[in-house]
């Protein structure tokens, strides 16, 4: 049976996309580099932002990086008003599953300030057993975080299944051994998401219990 969810964040449980696209372009502007497209973020969405800047823009000079790292911060979370709520069904979801007995964990590309602020501007820590980020551990597609979590809440391989958006997420179950469950309304299409090893992918995140308890009957 699945004992342990494990989400991902940005573009799964909150709808960050868009804001995080047009942060990353206006900090590119700022300090006079080529702007990224739409697309282009979107394949860095997951990764933790250090190796998302590389990718992006090359090995950049130490004052040019840390200059954007400082610039990017500012600009995702004081200066963007792009609206960036939680996803549709996503409170009512969690709050469903706490209620079936499972454990709730996330495993993001986030930074631990970044991920703490969310939470708690979505009052939704008190819903996961644990969490997290790529800060403290290692970013996607390592297994890492979920080797962690998994071992912090005494929960075998088989018994946990990752819910993301992203082929970095896809490729971090894998990786780990883990089931994973993709959500159509983030980064990656659904065709991508099930190359990279999703056993499927939901349109509405409301949608996930009956895939869980698919998923228990498999096993």
């Amino acid at each position: 049976m699945v004992k342990l969810v494990v989400f991902d964040w940005d573009g799964t449980l909150m709808d960050s996309v868009p804001r995080i696209v047009s942060a990353m372009q206006e900090t590119a502007r700022m300090l006079s580099l080529p702007i990224p497209s739409r697309s282009d973020v979107q394949e860095i969405i997951g990764i933790s932002l250090e190796p998302a800047i590389e990718r992006l823009f090359g090995r950049l000079d130490a004052d040019t990086h840390q200059s954007f790292l400082a610039v990017y911060r500012d600009e995702y979370v004081e200066r963007n008003q792009t609206p960036s709520p939680l996803f549709a069904g996503a409170l009512t979801l969690l709050q469903q599953l706490q209620q079936d007995a499972l454990k709730l964990a996330v495993a993001t590309g986030k930074a631990r300030r970044g991920l703490d602020r969310v939470l708690l501007e979505t009052q939704t820590g008190g819903f996961f057993a644990a969490t997290r980020c790529s800060d403290e551990s290692e970013g996607k597609p390592s297994p890492r975080m979920l080797h962690e979590l998994m071992t912090e809440l005494e929960v075998d391989a088989h018994e946990t299944v990752l819910i993301g958006d992203s082929i970095h997420d896809m490729q971090m179950a894998s990786n780990a051994g883990v089931k994973a469950v993709g959500v159509s309304f983030g980064t990656h299409a659904r065709e991508r998401l099930i190359e990279h090893g999703a056993v499927t992918v939901i349109d509405d995140l409301m949608g996930l219990p009956t895939v869980l308890k698919r998923i228990k009957t498999a096993v």
